[in-house]
């Protein structure tokens, strides 16, 4: 009899929430992939554990029995992961500045809670090193398109400021208008910026963009007084640059934070690491 450990865990988080679709969340996959595989368990012990026929799922008098069971060898399992979980990392990464407090408060509930380890990886592209399966999960700043198969999280959103050198024209403003960045020559950091010419319709962009490649380049850029930038606020509470200046940015779209991930990636360490990351 081919029982999996997925058909158990399956099994429990059905029969504690009594709902297929919020199992499904728990469990990072989508309500068909679930039914199929408590179907599949079912097939396997040809017996009926779960009644679905009334509104709410049910548990049968058989599937009553075996939750008590199936609950014990799945404690009983944690129990022995718990052993070796100082041993278990995940890999999370960013592009730079992890958003503050969220990501201290984040990894030392995690690690708390499960015994792991939080590996924190730099990386300029941190969609691609997801991709190539060097993270198990990256924190993503601005609009973006995931990459295929993956899910991503949205956690909150940064409110975003002006930054520019201190020899620039824009240090004698009180403020800067969202509307009225056009008017400035812009520099953006093209693979994990989270502001460009295309945070605009295409009548109110600036009209002079300078590209780099990373938040180094593209802060010195902005400290040459080449342009001016935009940023999440965070970067004035953690950015230390002698030729720099922050102006407040009025009417600015927020900024998105999001959790991207592939579903097949230690699978139980990413759910438990998104129950931490959820704002408190």
């Amino acid at each position: 009899m081919d029982v999996e450990l997925r058909h158990l865990r399956a099994f429990v988080s059905v029969a504690r929430h009594r709902s297929f679709s919020r199992a499904a969340e728990e469990l990072l996959i989508t309500q068909p992939a679930l039914s199929r595989t408590i179907a599949q368990l079912e097939g396997k012990l040809r017996v009926r554990l779960l009644d679905r026929s009334s509104r709410h799922v049910e548990l049968t008098g058989t599937g009553a029995e075996f939750l008590v069971h199936a609950e014990r060898v799945l404690a009983t399992l944690d129990q022995a992961l718990a052993v070796v979980s100082h041993r278990v990392t995940l890999r999370l990464g960013f592009s730079w500045l992890l958003p503050d407090p969220w990501a201290q408060q984040t990894v030392s509930r995690f690690e708390e809670t499960t015994g792991a380890t939080v590996a924190l990886t730099r990386t300029d592209d941190p969609l691609q090193a997801l991709c190539r399966r060097a993270l198990d999960i990256a924190v993503i700043r601005g609009d973006f398109e995931a990459p295929r198969g993956a899910r991503t999280v949205h956690l909150f959103d940064e409110p975003r400021i002006a930054v520019c050198s201190e020899h620039s024209d824009l240090t004698r403003f009180g403020h800067l208008d969202w509307r009225d960045v056009q008017h400035w020559t812009l520099v953006v950091n093209t693979v994990s910026g989270t502001t460009g010419p295309w945070s605009w319709p295409a009548d109110e962009r600036p009209a002079q963009i300078i590209e780099t490649a990373n938040y180094d380049e593209w802060l010195e850029t902005v400290a040459a007084n080449r342009g001016i930038g935009i940023v999440p606020e965070v970067a004035q509470r953690r950015t230390q640059h002698p030729a720099v200046r922050f102006v407040p940015l009025t009417s600015a779209p927020p900024s998105p934070v999001s959790l991207v991930h592939f579903p097949d990636a230690q699978r139980t360490l990413i759910r438990r690491f998104l129950d931490a990351a959820a704002p408190q």
